[in-house]
């Protein structure tokens, strides 16, 4: 059997970094989705709803490869938090944060059309902020710029001294694509990062 090719949906490259990990060959493209939430539509409802729009909307422009998708949502207190894009709102949203737990939502979906394999897979991430000085937000902030990153916490980064601990079962979720799912996803799909194709 021909090994399908396999495309990610993401203009992220944090979650290109993690998927080099699995050595598998890829292309990426964007997926150009809406991100806007739905009315009263839940943090991980959202994640997990546009992780697959992602992946489809790959998946309609190559419908023989294995696409995937995915998609993260930081919530406090139920609210979702997004990516702050500037220095004032990731001092805002580092500051609600301070002596909190934060849980991040991360999806991930993987298609194959060709073969009608569709599934998608949730993996919340529970991070306890440690209680931050406005100097040490400050400080943080100039250093690693971390505007792109909901929450504005790069736990791969420097942002791991503003944690507490982290609760999952899947580090890489909290990067931004749940390595340990989607390995399950693609080997389920026929791609098997060990193994020929399924």
């Amino acid at each position: 059997m021909t090994t399908p090719t396999l495309v990610l949906g993401s203009t992220s490259r944090y979650r290109r970094e993690l998927l080099l990990r699995l050595r598998l060959q890829f292309a990426i493209e964007a997926p150009q989705v809406d991100e806007t939430p739905h009315a009263g539509e839940a943090p991980a409802a959202l994640t997990a709803r546009l992780a697959l729009e992602k992946a489809a909307a790959v998946a309609a422009r190559h419908p023989q490869a294995v696409t995937i998708g995915s998609d993260q949502v930081a919530e406090l207190d139920g609210q979702p938090i997004g990516k702050p894009l500037t220095h004032e709102r990731a001092v805002a949203q580092l500051r609600s944060m301070s002596g909190r737990l934060v849980v991040f939502h991360t999806a991930v979906a993987v298609l194959r059309p060709a073969t009608g394999f569709r599934e998608t897979a949730l993996v919340p991430v529970r991070v306890r902020v440690r209680s931050l000085r406005e100097d040490e937000i400050e400080r943080y902030l100039r250093a690693e710029q971390p505007y792109d990153c909901a929450g504005s916490a790069k736990s791969e980064g420097l942002g791991i001294a503003l944690l507490e601990a982290i609760e999952s079962d899947d580090p890489t979720a909290l990067v931004g694509l749940p390595l340990i799912a989607t390995t399950r996803l693609l080997r389920a799909a026929g791609l098997d990062p060990l193994g020929a194709p399924a």
